[in-house]
């Protein structure tokens, strides 16, 4: 190789020979192109010489004439019409030519005749300003009209002129002759050019040519040389051939590199035998362990490994199988018989599932011995086994000295063909045992085909029975048939009703939403003025008139829940009653019941108790809203109907059974209302649940209410996934049971429980739920102190803070009902505030925008006629542009959508009618205090 490395720097390379032939080419291309350089170099003078020096020539000979021309006719306007405009000209003219003719005298410098001529038009025209240009000019301005006409009848300046025309014309044309012929000239020069182009063109080709073919020959006889050894040695089949190369450049190295490639190409057949040696003996073992010895016995033969352990993986476990050359004193005492996957080198090459090598060992870590005495391994090398991409098998190998990186390509060859191997041996081990097995079991499935016998016979006559009882399926399911076609056109006609139906409860909801609205807004003005006349705040009634006040707003509250009801009852059966379903706190349902019923229970004497049985949820999912309006109404039905005794409300977990579901139950929230009250027939239990039906009339004329309150809570129940079951006994008193779902997502939970239930059942139930663990029993003194109910009419007292803060602040009403502004009005100005109205929107806008009105809040009504309350709330924040009033919307139609149009229209809040006059004062307060903040 030495020889070799010194021979490439002595050489003439194929490069080299190739750089030379284009260098020479280059050379030649250089000096023509210095030659053709230097000759365009000539031709461009002259081209810019025609281009711009004739060119300027003719443009300034022009130039003159036109001077010439300008001044003359100057010279004759002014002349005559005495008009000093006619100068300019000819002043223009007078001040020109001879700046152009010292640039022409200029460019013609080389060329005497012409400039001979243009000293000859020169002096005609210095003659022509002296004699005819100047004195008439002079005359004119003068004045001496006589002289003038004298003047233009000699015309001593008309021969100048006209001298000038001819000599004019004669210096262009010779210029223009002058201009062909130096085209002409320029033209041949660029023929000639062109003739020794080509000429040295066909030179340069010729001897590049002939460098080409000297270089090529030069190349291709070498390599065909090359060529003819390498066919040789293909067609003889003899690897031990060499080629000899003589030449000192490129080829040279091929010869060299085909060389090495040839002994590569030996040492790898050599290796193909080897391996095919080896994969023919592995064939025969029938054994994992033979098989395990023989693989590790040829490979330490082929590649000098002293020592080899090799691991079979079985039911996630490596279990050394086979050694060559092992320590087995040292095994035993490690205790190394099986390892676990990422145990040791071992078990994390098969984890990784790579080779994992590790060399400079420790003394003694790995000892190969021998009859004569031990030595330690300095290397480690650890391989995978794999087939079909899942390891089998390890090999742990040790040597004296690190395996170079031919002996480890080998390995890896070697080990894949002992992975299929063993795979091979291990399938077929497998499939031996699982023979041995099938023949016991086959003697076995021989006694039992006996016996399978004797059932198929007894199964034939069962076969004969069940062909007769399929021929009369088949006349039933022909019945059947008949029957659907039936019951599809029955659907379809009850489809067309259901439509109607919906149709007709669409028509039902807006027509009491609609009345809602004429309800509400009378009712809204009565409450107001009502609440205001009950609070006698400056004491102009009497009390018995006072009490007449309250009357008034008590019933007219009354009538407020019954519109409220309605409306209920209304949504639901149009199917727009929505629930939001959100985590509720049992715990706190106390507390909130007490608010609304403890002042009740102690006007009315009765005791009123509320328990929580454990164990219970912390919280439920379900509409909080919609569970607090179902027990109100069943709680306030309790208070109504009971005299004495007590009322309780009781809150416990327990798990229903279904009726149609053997072994299957429902986990639910019982929430059971008792009584002590009237009680109600067992047959007009159903009953009271309907809407507007109540157990007796008799009954209902004396307690009074609508009968809308259960029917409305049953529906509301069931929006909730639950119901309410119903016990009483006349004369005992009565028990109504809300069931709600613990689980929310059981989607199809419905409790179904038989309302008919007798006293006894009920009381049992009731006396179940209070004796459950009394450990953990809540309970609520009725003596707890609370606020006062909504229900109850008091003034309403301010703070001096927000006295201020109303003091004084101006409202505008829009209303188109007077008695709403009136009540308003009332009820505002008893709290220091200005109210101003406007009885529609065109009079709002018109009061905002022209009337110099600058409220601090709008009370907006929405049902008004010419302009309705959105497109006023948005004519004020659109197009007036006043984004910082508050706007608050008053509606009396109450429907679900009217809060969502309102906001999105511009207002800042939503108030439904009637009116709470606090109501109203509290948000005013909220909206005024934030926009003082934000100003």
């Amino acid at each position: 190789m030495e020889g070799y490395a010194l021979f490439k720097t002595r050489r003439f390379t194929i490069r080299s020979k190739i750089v030379l032939g284009y260098l020479v080419v280059v050379l030649l291309f250089g000096v023509v192109l210095s030659v053709l350089s230097a000759q365009i170099d000539v031709l461009q003078k002259e081209n810019d010489f025609i281009s711009h020096h004739d060119l300027d020539v003719h443009n300034l000979t022009n130039a003159i004439e036109k001077n010439v021309l300008d001044m003359e006719t100057g010279q004759r306007g002014f002349m005559l019409t005495g008009n000093p405009m006619y100068l300019e000209p000819y002043t223009h003219g007078l001040s020109e030519w001879d700046s152009n003719y010292n640039q022409l005298i200029a460019l013609i410098s080389d060329n005497p005749a012409q400039q001979q001529s243009l000293q000859n038009i020169k002096s005609h025209i210095i003659r022509w300003i002296d004699i005819a240009g100047e004195p008439s000019v002079q005359l004119k301005k003068e004045g001496d009209q006589d002289k003038v006409i004298a003047f233009f009848k000699s015309d001593p300046g008309k021969n100048e002129i006209d001298l000038l025309r001819s000599q004019l014309a004669s210096f262009r044309n010779n210029e223009i002759m002058l201009t062909e012929a130096r085209v002409t000239d320029l033209a041949n020069r660029s023929s000639t050019l062109l003739t020794v182009l080509y000429t040295l063109w066909g030179l340069i080709a010729a001897v590049s040519i002939a460098a080409a073919f000297i270089v090529s020959g030069n190349i291709v006889k070498t390599l065909l040389e090359v060529k003819q050894t390498i066919s040789d040695i293909s067609k003889g089949g003899n690897l031990k051939q060499r080629i000899r190369v003589r030449t000192r450049d490129e080829v040279a190295d091929l010869g060299y590199e085909t060389n090495q490639l040839l002994d590569e190409v030996q040492e790898q057949n050599r290796v193909k035998d080897q391996l095919t040696g080896i994969a023919t003996l592995m064939q025969n073992p029938t054994t994992l362990e033979g098989l395990s010895r023989l693989f590790l016995s040829e490979l330490a033969t082929l590649l000098e490994i002293p020592y080899g352990v090799l691991y079979y993986w079985k039911e996630n476990r490596l279990l050394r199988v086979a050694a060559y050359a092992g320590d087995g004193e040292k095994e035993r005492s490690l205790g190394q018989i099986s390892l676990a996957p990422g145990q040791g080198m071992v078990g994390q090459c098969a984890l990784e599932k790579r080779v994992l090598r590790m060399n400079d060992l420790p003394q003694n870590y790995i000892r190969i011995s021998s009859g004569l005495g031990f030595a330690s391994a300095s290397s480690l090398t650890v391989v995978p086994v794999l087939f079909e991409g899942r390891v089998i098998a390890v090999l742990e190998l040790a040597s004296m000295k690190p395996l170079q990186e031919r002996a480890m390509k080998l390995i890896e060859e070697l080990a894949a063909i002992f992975g299929v191997s063993l795979h091979s041996t291990a399938t077929r081990m497998e499939l031996q045992h699982l023979y041995d097995e099938s023949q016991v079991l086959n003697e076995e499935l021989q006694a039992q085909s006996e016996k399978l016998q004797l059932q198929t016979e007894e199964m034939q006559s069962q076969t004969e029975e069940l062909q007769m009882q399929t021929e009369e399926l088949y006349m039933l399911n022909e019945r059947l048939e008949a029957q659907k076609g039936a019951a599809e056109s029955s659907a379809k006609e009850l489809a067309v009703v259901a439509d109607q139906l919906r149709t007709s409860s669409g028509y039902k909801s807006e027509f009491l939403a609609n009345m809602s609205h004429e309800l509400r807004t009378p009712l809204n003005s009565m409450l107001i003025l009502s609440e205001i006349l009950a609070e006698n705040k400056h004491h102009h009634l009497s009390h018995e008139e006072q009490n007449y006040a309250s009357v008034i707003h008590r019933s007219g509250k009354d009538l407020l829940h019954l519109i409220n009801d309605i409306l209920d009852l209304s949504k639901v059966e149009a199917g727009q009653m929505e629930v939001e379903f959100n985590p509720v706190y049992l715990d706190t349902l106390p507390e909130v019941m007490n608010q609304y019923f403890l002042k009740t229970a102690e006007q009315k004497n009765l005791d009123f108790r509320i328990q929580l049985q454990s164990p219970l949820p912390e919280a439920i999912e379900t509409d909080e809203m919609r569970l607090h309006q179902i027990l109100r109404n069943l709680l306030s039905n309790a208070f109504k109907f009971t005299s004495e005794g007590e009322v309780a409300l009781t809150i416990s977990q327990m798990s229903l059974d279904h009726s149609d579901r053997a072994g299957q139950a429902t986990d639910v929230i019982a929430f059971s209302v008792s009584d002590t009250g009237i009680g109600i027939e067992e047959s007009k239990l159903l009953q009271v649940f309907e809407a507007f039906k109540q157990a007796d009339g008799a009954t209902a004329r004396k307690y009074g209410g609508t009968g809308l309150g259960l029917s409305i809570s049953q529906s509301l129940a069931s929006l909730l996934g639950g119901s309410i079951s119903a016990a009483s006994r006349p004369g005992q008193g009565s028990v109504f049971t809300l069931f709600l779902p613990l689980n929310r997502g059981i989607s199809d939970m419905q409790v179904e429980l038989d309302s008919r239930l007798f006293m006894n059942e009920a009381a049992g139930t009731s006396a179940a739920l209070e004796d459950q663990t009394l450990s953990s029993l809540t309970s609520y003194s009725s003596l707890t102190t609370l606020s006062q109910t909504p229900e109850e009419s008091h003034e309403i007292w301010l703070t001096p803070l927000e006295e201020a803060l109303i003091s004084g602040r101006q409202i505008l009403v829009v209303d188109d009902d007077i008695r709403n502004v009136y009540a308003l009005a009332n009820a505002l100005e008893h709290y220091g505030m200005n109210v101003v109205s406007a009885q529609n929107g065109t009079e709002c806008l018109e009061l905002l925008e022209h009337g110099g009105l600058k409220p601090d809040v709008i009370l907006m009504d929405i049902m008004m006629p010419e302009m309705d309350g959105y497109e006023t709330t948005r004519q004020i924040r659109e197009r007036l542009g006043l984004t910082g009033i508050p706007i608050i919307v008053l509606s009396a139609k109450a429907m679900k959508e009217d809060r969502e149009k309102s906001i999105a229209a511009g207002a800042t809040d939503y108030l439904s009618k009637p009116l709470n006059v606090k109501d109203v004062l509290s948000r005013m307060k909220l909206w005024m205090t934030h926009e003082k903040m934000k100003n």
